[in-house]
Protein backbone atom coordinates (compact mmCIF):
# COMPACT_ATOMS: atom_id res chain seq x y z
CA UNK A 1 0.00 0.00 0.00
CA UNK A 2 1.55 3.47 -0.40
CA UNK A 3 3.04 6.07 1.66
CA UNK A 4 -0.07 8.35 0.76
CA UNK A 5 -2.94 6.17 1.73
CA UNK A 6 -1.05 5.85 5.67
CA UNK A 7 -0.20 9.76 5.52
CA UNK A 8 -4.29 9.80 4.13
CA UNK A 9 -5.77 7.59 7.05
CA UNK A 10 -3.72 9.68 9.57
CA UNK A 11 -5.39 12.74 8.99
CA UNK A 12 -8.92 11.05 8.49
CA UNK A 13 -7.66 9.84 12.15
CA UNK A 14 -7.99 13.25 13.64
CA UNK A 15 -10.42 14.87 11.61
CA UNK A 16 -12.74 12.42 13.76
CA UNK A 17 -10.70 12.72 17.16
CA UNK A 18 -9.28 9.50 17.28
CA UNK A 19 -6.01 9.18 18.73
CA UNK A 20 -3.75 11.83 20.21
CA UNK A 21 -3.95 15.12 19.19
CA UNK A 22 -1.16 17.26 18.36
CA UNK A 23 -0.50 18.22 21.58
CA UNK A 24 -0.23 15.12 23.75
CA UNK A 25 2.03 13.84 20.73
CA UNK A 26 4.23 16.63 21.66
CA UNK A 27 3.97 15.79 25.17
CA UNK A 28 4.63 12.57 24.36
CA UNK A 29 7.78 13.10 22.39
CA UNK A 30 9.16 15.54 24.71
CA UNK A 31 9.22 12.66 27.21
CA UNK A 32 10.56 10.39 25.03
CA UNK A 33 13.48 12.76 24.24
CA UNK A 34 14.05 13.04 27.69
CA UNK A 35 13.92 9.50 28.71
CA UNK A 36 16.03 8.05 25.79
CA UNK A 37 18.58 10.71 26.88
CA UNK A 38 18.98 10.04 30.74
CA UNK A 39 19.08 5.90 29.92
CA UNK A 40 21.66 6.52 27.12
CA UNK A 41 23.74 8.29 29.55
CA UNK A 42 23.40 5.71 31.92
CA UNK A 43 23.51 2.71 29.82
CA UNK A 44 25.69 3.26 26.84
CA UNK A 45 28.26 1.33 28.44
CA UNK A 46 25.97 -1.95 28.78
CA UNK A 47 25.26 -1.24 24.97
CA UNK A 48 28.60 -1.25 24.26
CA UNK A 49 29.95 -4.15 26.28
CA UNK A 50 26.57 -6.64 25.02
CA UNK A 51 27.26 -5.74 21.51
CA UNK A 52 30.77 -6.37 21.66
CA UNK A 53 29.85 -9.89 23.24
CA UNK A 54 26.76 -10.82 20.69
CA UNK A 55 30.05 -10.17 18.32
CA UNK A 56 32.26 -12.55 19.92
CA UNK A 57 29.01 -15.15 20.59
CA UNK A 58 27.96 -14.76 16.79
CA UNK A 59 30.59 -14.36 14.55
CA UNK A 60 28.64 -11.46 13.25
CA UNK A 61 28.12 -7.81 14.14
CA UNK A 62 27.00 -7.25 17.72
CA UNK A 63 24.11 -4.89 16.49
CA UNK A 64 21.11 -6.62 14.53
CA UNK A 65 19.67 -3.85 12.29
CA UNK A 66 16.45 -5.21 10.55
CA UNK A 67 13.83 -3.01 8.19
CA UNK A 68 10.56 -2.31 10.10
CA UNK A 69 7.57 -0.13 9.27
CA UNK A 70 6.92 2.95 11.49
CA UNK A 71 4.84 5.88 11.28
CA UNK A 72 2.47 6.44 8.13
CA UNK A 73 4.12 3.73 6.60
CA UNK A 74 7.63 5.30 6.32
CA UNK A 75 9.91 1.77 6.39
CA UNK A 76 13.13 2.28 8.88
CA UNK A 77 15.97 -0.05 10.18
CA UNK A 78 15.00 -0.95 14.14
CA UNK A 79 18.55 -2.05 16.65
CA UNK A 80 18.81 -4.76 18.16
CA UNK A 81 21.57 -6.88 20.13
CA UNK A 82 22.15 -9.68 17.87
CA UNK A 83 21.15 -12.93 19.42
CA UNK A 84 21.10 -15.45 16.62
CA UNK A 85 23.20 -16.82 14.21
CA UNK A 86 23.16 -15.00 10.75
CA UNK A 87 21.85 -18.19 9.15
CA UNK A 88 18.67 -17.63 6.57
CA UNK A 89 15.45 -18.19 8.24
CA UNK A 90 11.53 -17.12 9.02
CA UNK A 91 11.15 -14.38 11.52
CA UNK A 92 9.03 -15.97 13.41
CA UNK A 93 10.79 -17.43 16.06
CA UNK A 94 10.22 -19.98 18.80
CA UNK A 95 11.60 -21.39 21.79
CA UNK A 96 14.36 -23.50 21.67
CA UNK A 97 15.03 -22.05 17.89
CA UNK A 98 18.48 -23.28 16.94
CA UNK A 99 19.29 -20.67 15.80
CA UNK A 100 19.45 -18.41 19.06
CA UNK A 101 22.49 -18.98 21.08
CA UNK A 102 22.79 -19.49 24.69
CA UNK A 103 23.88 -15.51 25.72
CA UNK A 104 21.10 -14.73 22.90
CA UNK A 105 18.72 -16.60 24.59
CA UNK A 106 19.67 -14.90 27.95
CA UNK A 107 19.71 -10.88 26.12
CA UNK A 108 16.04 -12.38 24.75
CA UNK A 109 15.03 -13.55 28.40
CA UNK A 110 16.42 -9.96 29.89
CA UNK A 111 15.56 -7.71 27.40
CA UNK A 112 18.76 -6.49 27.11
CA UNK A 113 18.69 -7.23 23.55
CA UNK A 114 16.26 -4.10 23.24
CA UNK A 115 18.32 -1.76 24.37
CA UNK A 116 19.75 -0.19 21.03
CA UNK A 117 16.24 0.93 20.34
CA UNK A 118 16.84 3.94 22.46
CA UNK A 119 18.79 5.45 19.27
CA UNK A 120 15.56 4.83 17.56
CA UNK A 121 13.74 6.61 20.09
CA UNK A 122 16.15 9.47 19.71
CA UNK A 123 15.81 9.67 16.17
CA UNK A 124 11.97 10.35 16.05
CA UNK A 125 11.77 6.32 14.42
CA UNK A 126 10.02 4.89 17.20
CA UNK A 127 8.73 5.78 20.79
CA UNK A 128 8.85 3.93 24.07
CA UNK A 129 5.09 2.86 24.12
CA UNK A 130 3.05 2.26 21.11
CA UNK A 131 2.35 -0.64 18.50
CA UNK A 132 5.61 -2.92 18.03
CA UNK A 133 6.91 -2.02 14.50
CA UNK A 134 6.25 -4.88 11.94
CA UNK A 135 8.09 -6.06 9.13
CA UNK A 136 6.81 -5.47 5.62
CA UNK A 137 4.50 -8.38 4.51
CA UNK A 138 2.28 -7.83 8.15
CA UNK A 139 2.24 -4.17 7.99
CA UNK A 140 0.84 -4.85 4.40
CA UNK A 141 -1.74 -7.37 5.69
CA UNK A 142 -3.25 -4.49 7.58
CA UNK A 143 -6.99 -3.84 6.99
CA UNK A 144 -8.51 -0.25 6.13
CA UNK A 145 -9.34 -0.18 10.33
CA UNK A 146 -6.00 -1.35 11.32
CA UNK A 147 -4.12 1.61 8.81
CA UNK A 148 -4.66 4.08 12.44
CA UNK A 149 -2.07 2.36 13.81
CA UNK A 150 0.31 3.60 11.60
CA UNK A 151 -0.92 6.85 12.72
CA UNK A 152 1.78 7.24 15.65
CA UNK A 153 5.70 5.76 16.44
CA UNK A 154 6.02 2.29 16.59
CA UNK A 155 6.85 1.79 20.64
CA UNK A 156 9.31 -0.56 22.22
CA UNK A 157 6.60 -1.98 24.84
CA UNK A 158 3.00 -1.79 24.88
CA UNK A 159 -0.08 -3.45 25.55
CA UNK A 160 0.10 -6.43 22.83
CA UNK A 161 3.95 -6.21 23.94
CA UNK A 162 2.85 -6.84 27.97
CA UNK A 163 0.38 -10.08 26.21
CA UNK A 164 2.71 -11.61 24.30
CA UNK A 165 5.82 -11.66 26.68
CA UNK A 166 6.39 -14.80 26.04
CA UNK A 167 4.85 -15.72 22.54
CA UNK A 168 8.29 -18.08 21.65
CA UNK A 169 6.99 -20.32 24.07
CA UNK A 170 3.21 -19.85 22.69
CA UNK A 171 4.83 -20.82 19.54
CA UNK A 172 6.77 -23.46 20.49
CA UNK A 173 3.72 -25.39 21.75
CA UNK A 174 1.60 -25.12 18.53
CA UNK A 175 1.75 -27.32 14.83
CA UNK A 176 2.12 -24.70 12.48
CA UNK A 177 4.25 -21.28 14.26
CA UNK A 178 4.24 -19.27 11.26
CA UNK A 179 0.14 -19.84 10.39
CA UNK A 180 -1.08 -19.38 14.53
CA UNK A 181 0.90 -16.71 14.33
CA UNK A 182 -0.78 -14.78 10.88
CA UNK A 183 -4.01 -16.13 11.78
CA UNK A 184 -4.10 -15.49 15.66
CA UNK A 185 -1.58 -13.70 17.33
CA UNK A 186 -0.98 -10.91 14.60
CA UNK A 187 -4.63 -10.25 14.53
CA UNK A 188 -5.33 -9.99 18.27
CA UNK A 189 -2.01 -7.64 18.18
CA UNK A 190 -3.88 -5.50 15.60
CA UNK A 191 -6.63 -5.16 17.85
CA UNK A 192 -4.86 -4.46 21.36
CA UNK A 193 -2.66 -1.53 19.34
CA UNK A 194 -5.73 -0.49 17.56
CA UNK A 195 -7.57 0.00 20.79
CA UNK A 196 -4.38 1.36 22.31
CA UNK A 197 -4.30 4.24 19.87
CA UNK A 198 -8.10 5.40 19.52
CA UNK A 199 -7.85 5.49 23.49
CA UNK A 200 -4.36 6.66 23.66
CA UNK A 201 -3.60 8.47 27.26
CA UNK A 202 0.27 9.64 29.07
CA UNK A 203 -1.36 7.62 32.30
CA UNK A 204 -1.98 4.39 30.32
CA UNK A 205 1.83 4.74 28.67
CA UNK A 206 3.42 5.34 32.19
CA UNK A 207 1.78 2.19 33.43
CA UNK A 208 2.91 0.10 30.17
CA UNK A 209 6.31 1.38 31.44
CA UNK A 210 6.21 0.22 35.07
CA UNK A 211 4.52 -2.97 33.91
CA UNK A 212 7.44 -3.62 31.48
CA UNK A 213 9.87 -2.57 33.77
CA UNK A 214 8.52 -4.75 36.77
CA UNK A 215 6.46 -7.37 34.96
CA UNK A 216 3.67 -9.03 37.01
CA UNK A 217 3.84 -12.99 37.36
CA UNK A 218 1.69 -14.37 34.86
CA UNK A 219 0.69 -17.67 33.80
CA UNK A 220 -0.49 -17.40 30.36
CA UNK A 221 1.06 -16.60 27.17
CA UNK A 222 2.37 -13.09 26.80
CA UNK A 223 5.16 -11.65 25.04
CA UNK A 224 6.70 -8.85 23.61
Amino acid sequence: MALIDYHHHDLLSHRHGTGPSPSQRLVKRLFDLGLALTLLALLLPVILITALAARLDTGASGFFLQERIGRRGQPFRVVKIRTMRPVAGTTVTTLGDPRITRLGGWLRRTKLDELPQLFNVLAGQMSFVGPRPDVPGFADALAEEGLVILSVRPGITGPATLKYRDEEALLAGVEDPERFNREVIFPDKVRLNRDYVLHWSFTRDLVYLWRTAFPRPHHGSEKR
